[in-house]
């Protein structure tokens, strides 16, 4: 199959991306995407890397996330991987995708030892911006509030999580997710620009947690 334009592809995966996620919950929509997509472009211009692979995987990394099908970790990558076939995306391409489309979350994270290409660095790293600050707050509670979790229960402790099903499997309440996992991400970035990022987004996550544990006593 012959290779669309470079740009012609980005303009069908956005419109892909659109039109697939359109009822998707609030934390993993379009504009998550759309955000992690520009976050992901930014971080690249200071970068040597293949842009094509980093908006592919930035369009495409949340295209059928496993926890919205049944826990199934397979659908995201073939959905993704049939839609680049379809647009007679180069197959070099298309592995360099997929890699980053399977292994990019948090999640995947505990047991991933392989190395990082400078476009897995951006795209994870553009990943995980989207999930800390103001945006990262309010993708919490929207996911808390969907999965019908409460905000906070004083008698359940965060975790240290060490594997994937550990993580996957936890219930608990949205203001242990930000110990579990959103205080961690500032610590845990590839590149200098989204360190330099990071550093307002977890001052401000922070500020939060100390208003919000303010509030709870409050008489």
């Amino acid at each position: 199959m012959k290779q669309e334009p470079e740009n012609q592809i980005i303009g069908s995966a956005i419109a892909y991306v659109k039109t697939t996620l359109q009822h998707a919950e609030a934390g993993h929509d379009w504009w998550h995407i759309e955000r992690v997509y520009r976050t992901a472009k930014v971080i690249a211009a200071d970068m040597n890397a293949n842009l094509l692979v980093v908006e592919l995987a930035a369009l495409l990394h949340d295209i059928a996330d496993a926890k919205f099908h049944d826990g199934d970790e397979k659908i995201g990558v073939e959905t993704a991987k049939r839609f680049m076939i379809n647009q007679g995306v180069n197959p070099v391409i298309i592995s360099e995708v997929l890699f980053i489309v399977q292994h990019l979350s948090f999640k995947n994270s505990f047991d991933f030892d392989k190395p990082k290409s400078i476009e897995f660095q951006i795209v994870q790293d553009a990943d995980r911006l989207d999930a800390i600050g103001a945006i990262g707050i309010a993708r919490a509670f929207s996911y808390g509030g969907f999965k019908g979790r409460p905000f906070y229960d004083p008698d359940i402790k965060p975790l240290i999580f060490t594997d994937p099903a550990q993580y996957k499997n936890s219930k608990a309440p949205t203001i242990n997710h930000f110990y579990e996992k959103l205080l961690l991400l500032k610590d845990q970035l590839n590149t200098p620009k989204a360190k330099e990022i990071a550093e307002k987004r977890h001052a401000f996550m922070l500020l939060f947690l100390q208003n919000f544990f303010e509030e709870w006593v409050e008489e």
